[in-house]
């Protein structure tokens, strides 16, 4: 299991994952008091958290689904990434795709973060790409069923 350092300066428990077998952990607002969003209104709710990933890790910011299914309420730039050398506070752009406002109280959970491993590649420039079956088949290529 990998490790990673974390600075708690929110009014919250450390994130932690819900079952054995999650993928994320549930990041809490680390808010005053609470904050209306309007329809289509976007805002950055803050987490008081601030973490020191391993090189070579990176954590995805993701929608929560109950939030989005339930309220229309969703991360807008999902995945967020953030990178091993970011040391600032976590914050969460929210984005209230409803009809109706939506409240966020103070440690409500917000957003799921997932710490993965990536690869960094080196870019080859060629003339030529190596045919595929797919080939160019894009966004819909393989029919609806």
């Amino acid at each position: 299991m990998t490790t990673v350092q974390i600075i708690n300066k929110s009014k919250h428990q450390l994130p932690a994952y819900s079952t054995e077998h999650s993928a994320g952990m549930d990041l809490r607002a680390n808010v005053e008091g609470p904050v209306l969003l309007k329809p289509l209104q976007r805002v950055l709710i803050p987490t008081g958290l601030y973490i020191q990933l391993p090189e070579g890790h990176e954590a995805q910011i993701r929608p929560r689904s109950g939030l989005a299914a339930k309220f229309g309420v969703t991360v807008l730039n999902t995945p967020g990434t953030i990178d091993a050398d970011y040391r600032g506070e976590i914050k969460v752009i929210l984005v209230n795709l409803s009809n109706d406002d939506f409240t966020i109280n103070d440690g409500e959970r917000i957003c799921q973060m997932v710490i993965a491993e990536y690869a960094k590649v080196k870019l080859q420039e060629v003339e030529v790409l190596e045919e595929s079956v797919r080939g160019s088949g894009g966004f819909g290529h393989t029919g609806t069923n």
